[in-house]
């Protein structure tokens, strides 16, 4: 697909990226009765196929340490689980579920036993519907993980699992466009400040145009510093290469799988019809190019595999169906979501570094977002912590479940 130039030169509201967070933005906007700009949505790729929203496992959990991620998960669970009724009760929009198999977090040591036992603490508290479960409770609920080597695992059966999230991905950017909002496929190759240095003045295109905003919503993905850059600052995300795997077991299980974190990293999870999903990633971890998506065939086969074999023997005997390799926008400064407004460039704000998180997270954070570039504060949940004043400032958020 070419360039494709907007019908205007001035917009209210510039967003660069439409995957996940842009659209969810943009939604979130056109839905807000109090806001009556302009909005563009500016995507380099119309196709979405080397972005993180087209490689996601698409779940959702609860199991987080930090209550604000935990209640923005409650809220996504919420929304997807009312999605019509939260978009107006278009009858074209599906009616979506969660497949709640949970998460399964599986500790072999006293160290990650008490993490899950803190954790829980949190989540109980913010209503979640976490369980501890030792060993031998384990084995009699799913016979057949091998729980030798474990002392703890965590799992929550309520609004935990998987969900159709390219429908909400794809119905966010239908009805935006519905509403007004402007959509094209382009590339942002500079961003001006205005002469005080204060704020963005005008982003240019690709093809050629300069286009004045009043905000800019950097929602770039793994290619967020780049897109900071062009404005002069800098934020701590880059893209982490992370593996997927689909395969069919030979044996396949009698009940559902939860999406079982290993403590090797090794997750996997149900698919349905005796196929899973399985990834993880190297303990050799670097930032990677944005158009790198080769697999690491070795890594399969000397690591992944056997752990998978070894925590499920019944997948000693599988057959791989297909594979691909996707992108984390890691924060790497604490794993976080950044948000909120620049502390020098005002009207330039924030919506990166999910590091794995970002769409189940996408309902609550584009939310928040509409609602700052609305009113200039978060109304329905305070997201005043992930905001990025607390970069420059050396105050991490510190989440312990991070896949």
């Amino acid at each position: 697909m070419s360039n494709q130039s907007p019908a205007r030169q001035s917009y209210d509201v510039v967003i660069i990226g439409g995957a996940i967070m842009g659209a969810s933005t943009a939604w979130f906007l056109s839905d807000n009765a109090d806001f009556n700009g302009s909005v563009l949505v500016i995507e380099r790729d119309m196709s979405f196929a080397s972005c993180s929203t087209g490689h996601t496992n698409s779940c959702i959990r609860q199991q987080f340490s930090a209550e604000l991620n935990v209640r923005i998960s409650q809220f996504a669970a919420d929304f997807v689980k009312n999605l019509r009724g939260y978009m107006g009760g278009d009858d074209r929009i599906p009616e979506l579920s969660i497949h709640s198999f949970g998460y399964m977090y599986l500790a072999d040591n006293e160290g990650f036993a008490n993490v899950l036992r803190e954790n829980q603490k949190v989540q109980l508290a913010a209503g979640a519907a976490t369980q501890l479960m030792n060993a031998d409770e384990i084995k009699a609920a799913y016979p057949f993980y091998n729980v030798d080597d474990i002392v703890l695992g965590s799992i929550n059966l309520i609004d935990e699992g998987y969900f159709d999230g390219a429908a909400l991905d794809h119905w966010w950017r239908r009805q935006s466009r519905d509403r007004g909002v402007e959509w094209v496929q382009n590339e942002v190759v500079e961003i001006t400040r205005n002469t005080a240095g204060t704020k963005v003045e005008s982003v240019t295109l690709a093809s050629g145009e300069v286009i004045a905003c009043g905000q800019v919503v950097n929602a770039s993905g793994p290619r967020a510093a780049r897109t900071a850059q062009m404005a002069g600052i800098d934020v701590p995300v880059e893209p982490r290469k992370r593996y997927s795997w689909i395969f069919k077991a030979e044996q396949p299980l009698n009940r559902d799988l939860p999406l079982t974190i290993d403590p090797s990293g090794v997750h996997v999870r149900e698919v349905g019809g005796g196929t899973y999903q399985c990834g993880g990633h190297s303990d050799i971890d670097p930032a990677v190019d944005f158009d790198d998506f080769n697999m690491d065939h070795a890594f399969w086969e000397n690591h992944v595999w056997p752990v998978l074999a070894t925590r499920i023997p019944q997948f000693e005997a599988i057959k791989l169906q297909s594979e691909w390799a996707g992108h984390y926008a890691m924060n790497t400064f604490d794993h976080n979501a950044i948000m909120g407004p620049h502390t020098e460039l005002s009207n330039f704000i924030f919506l990166n570094g999910f590091s794995g998180h970002g769409l189940q997270q996408s309902p609550a954070m584009g939310r928040g977002t509409a609602e700052w570039l609305t009113y200039g504060e978060y109304r329905a949940l305070d997201m005043t912590p992930f905001n990025y004043q607390r970069i420059p400032a050396g105050q991490p958020i510190i989440e312990k479940a991070v896949i």
